[in-house]
């Protein structure tokens, strides 16, 4: 009769499924908490609301800003009516798949927002959306 030795060396299991659903986990973890991280580089304007208000997240988004006031800002910077047109021929002609965000003031006058849209279609451009905010249950 056979004795059988106790004293064999049991190889260690290594357990792969555990270890995969972690790291899935701490994927799914981190790509959530960056989409929060992220600031928008724009200014803030009180815009009007929406029930059907979405985010462009587009890397080639040029915003346009109307102010209450009545100025216009390109990207941060204030810009008079004829030099617009110029900075949007650049953006259209560094990138002609650019989409233009207008982002008017609630309190801008209109007349101003058709202004800047008026700009934005005689300059070319195909791809232009009107900002607003997600309306919330009232």
């Amino acid at each position: 009769m056979k004795r059988r030795d106790f004293r064999e060396k049991n190889q260690p299991l290594v357990m792969i499924i555990p270890m995969i659903d972690i790291m899935l986990f701490l994927l799914v973890f981190f790509m959530l908490s960056t989409i929060y991280m992220v600031q928008t580089n724009t200014l803030p304007v009180s815009l009007p609301q929406s029930t059907a208000a979405g985010k462009e997240m587009r890397p080639n988004v040029v915003p346009i800003t109307v102010l209450a006031s009545g100025d216009v800002l390109f990207d941060k910077d204030t810009v008079p009516n004829q030099q617009l047109a110029e900075k949007i021929h650049k953006a259209l002609a560094d990138d002609e798949n650019a989409i233009f965000v207008l982002r008017g003031d609630k309190a801008a006058r209109y007349e101003s927002v058709v202004a800047v849209l008026d700009l934005l279609k005689k300059s070319g451009a195909r791809r232009v959306s009107i900002a607003t905010e997600l309306k919330g249950n009232e």
